[in-house]
């Protein structure tokens, strides 16, 4: 008890030289006196010792990147230096966090104006489809009917006739080209194996290849 008593008192006297000498200063410099004196701060605890430090990197409840913030030094020392997640509040660090930050900021996207097509654009994609089609051989495989059957022509059946959902569903896996079931005349399915020229709709704005009288799709059918 004697010894608490001494240091309480101890503690008294350094606070009264502490406030004279600061008093004697503020006379003499004829300004605003700041103490920063342990001693003087001791009853504040941490809220003294917490240090400003600048962010590297944003930290939930903490600050956003670039931010100067206050932390306990313990803090500082054991968990955001050691990952670089933050930096002292010193001239060196915040000039280059400024320069990092012009370098890797995000310039202006310029705004792109999208163009609707012409006719004239629509027409081009439209003929080059048409052209396409008409070059391509669409194959399809198929198993043949059982027991073994062929036409007049020596041709096989197979199994299940092809109508034109599937032929249009091939052609847009096969060639790229997206068609309707009208723009294909096929009466009846394609119930045997050999190559057929399918006529296709086309618009007539689209001019026809030399030599052509029509639009067609040629198709193979072969056995699996």
């Amino acid at each position: 008890m004697a010894c608490l008593q001494y240091g309480r008192i101890t503690l008294r006297q350094q606070l009264k030289n502490v406030k004279t000498s600061a008093a004697i200063f503020q006379k003499c410099q004829g300004g605003e006196v700041h103490l920063h004196h342990p001693l003087f701060y001791a009853a504040q605890g941490v809220r003294y010792r917490k240090l400003q430090v600048i962010l590297t990197t944003g930290i939930d409840k903490l600050g956003k990147a670039g931010e100067t913030v206050r932390v306990a030094p313990g803090y500082f020392r054991n968990h955001l230096m050691p990952k670089l997640l933050a930096v002292p509040n010193i001239d060196k660090y915040r000039h280059l966090m400024e320069d990092q930050r012009k370098i890797y900021q995000r310039e202006e996207v310029e705004e792109v104006k999208i163009v609707p097509a012409t006719k004239e654009d629509k027409m081009k994609e439209y003929q080059m489809a048409a052209n396409r089609l008409d070059r391509t051989m669409l194959v399809l495989r198929k198993l043949a009917k059982k027991p073994l059957a062929k036409d007049d022509n020596g041709r096989t059946f197979i199994q299940e006739p092809i109508g034109k959902d599937e032929i249009v569903a091939e052609v847009a896996r096969q060639i790229s080209v997206h068609i309707e079931p009208e723009h294909l005349v096929l009466d009846t399915p394609l119930h045997v194996m050999g190559e057929f020229e399918v006529p296709l709709r086309m618009p007539r704005s689209i001019p026809l290849p030399e030599g052509k009288v029509q639009w067609v799709l040629q198709v193979k059918i072969r056995g699996k």
